[in-house]
């Protein structure tokens, strides 16, 4: 079979390695006690999520190597600073801080001028954001941000905006490899925040371990929105089968997704 070979920053993206959970543990395990081949396996069994990441900002004209760089930097940084102890995913936890890294990036290469003491708030609540992400292992709301920089809750939304981008609706978040995920499929819960696109990446990695009926089942059941008897007499099996399948799938992701 032909592999699509792409290269990226002399990166041959068809080679990279894929670790499974109990790999990344055990290679973490061996970098906190000092072993720097370890951290590198975990830098290079990580990049293909660094890859996925940069699919977001593909339409600002940036070029891709930089791109890829800037987010390795995101991808060392919580390599080193994650905690085993959580019961965390690591691209649960590494996702937001490669989005950082490029986002900072993108901001010190945005030619629109916004005020230093704008910019000054920005930075620090963004620096403010990341360390309680780090200690917490979930994203702040701009309140919380808020409290512990003691500003007004509307000075960090207000200089947050400032800084951003505009976006397409139809701006790709996530492909892999199927269905990409855009903004606008974002849009329709009012509560949306990065962290559950974070989710829908754990969730999407799952799925990939499925099967392909146990795919087929799913997608039916929970993103067509049909019934397990539909789904029966779709693929040609009993509802109790349909029923069992289900269950096993489901079983299966929760493993994969809270290892």
């Amino acid at each position: 079979m032909a592999r699509n070979k792409v290269e990226i920053c002399g990166v041959d993206t068809a080679t990279l390695p894929v670790l499974k959970n109990q790999q990344m543990r055990e290679l973490f395990v061996q970098m906190q006690e000092g072993d720097e081949t370890a951290r590198e396996q975990l830098v290079s069994g990580n990049l293909r999520l660094v890859l996925s990441v940069i699919q977001r900002f593909n339409n600002r004209g940036e070029y891709v190597d930089d791109l890829f760089q800037v987010g390795c930097i995101g991808l060392m940084k919580s390599i080193d600073n994650f905690d085993l102890s959580q019961n965390v995913k690591f691209s649960t936890y590494a996702v937001p801080m490669i989005i950082g890294e490029i986002r900072r990036y993108l901001r010190d290469n945005n030619p629109i001028r916004v005020s230093r003491s704008l910019r000054d708030i920005a930075y620090k609540a963004l620096q403010m954001k990341e360390k309680l992400i780090s200690e917490q292992s979930k994203e702040p709301t701009a309140a919380e941000i808020a409290q512990h920089m003691d500003v007004p809750v509307e000075d960090i939304v207000f200089a947050l905006d400032a800084i951003q981008d505009p976006v397409s609706l139809f701006e790709p978040i996530y492909n892999d490899g199927g269905d990409p995920i855009y903004v606008m499929d974002q849009l329709s819960d009012e509560k949306n925040q990065d962290i559950q696109w974070i989710e829908e990446i754990a969730l999407r990695e799952a799925m990939t371990r499925l099967n392909g009926r146990e795919k087929n089942i799913l997608s039916m059941r929970f993103f067509q929105g049909k019934t397990q008897m539909e789904v029966a007499d779709e693929i040609g099996i009993s509802q109790a089968q349909v029923s069992r399948l289900e269950k096993t799938a489901i079983n299966e992701m929760n493993k994969n997704i809270n290892p």
